[in-house]
C-alpha cells in the first residue's frame, strides 16, 4: 500500500491508491477484525472509557433508557407493595385498612410516584404513610440510586464535552506541503496555526513516514514507520504557538526523502503523518493534533505566501486567506543536483591549504650557489 523504496519508481500510468491511514482532519482509517469474543469483555470492564468514547446519539439513548428504566423498575416494586397491602382500587378494603402509600391505586399511579420520588418533585398527592417498614427502606434505596445515576450521567456528558480532541479542532494544518530552499538547504515545509488566542503549552512537533518496505530477508513490512524531524527557527520543543508557524524538515542524507526528485515524487506511494502535541492553557488537558500528506499533496518548487503583517495601530495581523497558498520559486530538481552544484561552487579546501604551504613553482627562477662568508676577526 505504502511504498517508498530507494531508487524505485512506479511505472507510468500507475494509479496511486487514495486510501490513507490518517485523514486530513486526524481520524484514523483503520478497523479491527476477527477479535475473540472474550476480548470484548475488556470494553465492559473499562465501561467509563467506553461510555465516554461512544457517539452522542448513543449517550442520549443511554440517558433516556437509564432514567426511564429505573423509574419503571421501582414502580413495579411500589406496585407490588401496594398490591400486597391491599391498597389497589380493585381490592376490597375495610374501614380499618391502613395504607402503605396514599393515592397509589394502579400501575400508572405507581409509575408516577416512582418518578416523583426519584426526581424529588413531590406533588403532594402521593406519599408514604409511614406504617410500612418496606416502603421506608425502598424510598431510601431509590433515592440513593437516583443520586448515583445523576452523577454518572452528568459525569459522562461533562467528560464528552471537555474531551481534549475538541481543542484540536481549533488547530489547523496547511492543505499541502511544499519543498523549496530554506537557509541554504532543501527542505519540506508545512504550516500550522492555532485559531485560538489561548496557547498550547509545551508544544512538540514530529512526523512519521508510513510506507511498505522489504527487508533483506524478503519480508514485506506494511505500514513501516520512519521518524521525520520537524522544527521551526526557534527549535522544535516548547514552541511559542501564538501565531502560525512554518515547520520544515531538512532533506539530507539521513532523511527518508533523500532519493526523491521533482519527477519521481508524484509517482511514489507513501503517507506523511504530522503530529502536534500540547497542553491546553485554559483546561490543562493534553491534546494531539494530526494530519497526513500523500505525494500528490506535496508541491516541489513552491513556497508559502507570507501571511503575517503589521497594521497601522501596531497590531500583528494574520491573513488566513493565504494560509495554504503557495507560489513557484527556483528550486533544485533533486537533492543530488543541489549537492553537486554546491560542490562545484565550493573550492577544494585541502588543495587550497596545500597551495598555501607549498607555494607555486616559478619556472623562470634561477638557482645560484652562494659561497660561505669568510670569518674575519680584527685584532
Amino acid at each position: 500500500m505504502f511504498q517508498l523504496l530507494p531508487g524505485h519508481i512506479q511505472p507510468p500510468g500507475h494509479r496511486t491508491r487514495k486510501s490513507r491511514l490518517v485523514t486530513k482532519d486526524g481520524h484514523c482509517n483503520i478497523e479491527f477484525g476477527n477479535i475473540e469474543y472474550s476480548n470484548h469483555f475488556a470494553f465492559v470492564v473499562d465501561f467509563w472509557t467506553t461510555f465516554v468514547e461512544i457517539r452522542w446519539r448513543f449517550v442520549l439513548v443511554l440517558f433516556v433508557a437509564t432514567f426511564t428504566g429505573s423509574w419503571f423498575m421501582f414502580s413495579l416494586l411500589w406496585y407490588w407493595i401496594a398490591k400486597s397491602n391491599g391498597d389497589l382500587t380493585a381490592q376490597n378494603q375495610t374501614e380499618e385498612h391502613v395504607r402503605c402509600i396514599d393515592n397509589v391505586n394502579g400501575l400508572t399511579t405507581a409509575f408516577l410516584y416512582s418518578l416523583e420520588t426519584q426526581t424529588t418533585i413531590g406533588y403532594g398527592g402521593r406519599a408514604l404513610t409511614g406504617h410500612c417498614a418496606g416502603t421506608v427502606a425502598l424510598i431510601i434505596i431509590q433515592s440513593l440510586v437516583g443520586v448515583f445515576i445523576n452523577c454518572f450521567m452528568c459525569g459522562i456528558i461533562l467528560a464528552k464535552i471537555s474531551l481534549p480532541k475538541k481543542r484540536a479542532k481549533t488547530v489547523t494544518f496547511s492543505n499541502t506541503a511544499v519543498i523549496c530552499l530554506k537557509k541554504g538547504s532543501l527542505c519540506l515545509l508545512i504550516r500550522v496555526a492555532n485559531l485560538r488566542k489561548t496557547l498550547l503549552i509545551g508544544s512538540q512537533i514530529y512526523g512519521k513516514l508510513l510506507r511498505t518496505t522489504t527487508t533483506p530477508d524478503g519480508e514485506t513490512i506494511i505500514l513501516d514507520q520512519l521518524d521525520v524531524d520537524f522544527m521551526v527557527d526557534a527549535g522544535k520543543d516548547n514552541l511559542f504557538f501564538v501565531c502560525p508557524l512554518t515547520l520544515y524538515h531538512v532533506i539530507n542524507r539521513s532523511s527518508p526523502f533523500y532519493e526523491l526528485s521533482a519527477d519521481t515524487l508524484p509517482l511514489q506511494d507513501f503517507e506523511l503523518v504530522v503530529f502536534l502535541d500540547g497542553t491546553a492553557e485554559s483546561t490543562s488537558s493534553s491534546c494531539q493534533v494530526r494530519t497526513s500528506y500523500v505525494p500528490q499533496e506535496i508541491q516541489w518548487g513552491y513556497s508559502f505566501l507570507p501571511i503575517i503583517s503589521r497594521t497601522k495601530t501596531g497590531k500583528y495581523r494574520v491573513d488566513f486567506s493565504n494560509f495554504s497558498k503557495s507560489v513557484r520559486v527556483t528550486t533544485p530538481h533533486c537533492v543530488h543536483c543541489f549537492e553537486t552544484d554546491g560542490d562545484q561552487r565550493t573550492p577544494n579546501k585541502e588543495n587550497h591549504i596545500n597551495q598555501l604551504k607549498l607555494g607555486i613553482d616559478n619556472l623562470g627562477f634561477q638557482v645560484i650557489d652562494i659561497p660561505d662568508p669568510v670569518d674575519v676577526t680584527k685584532m
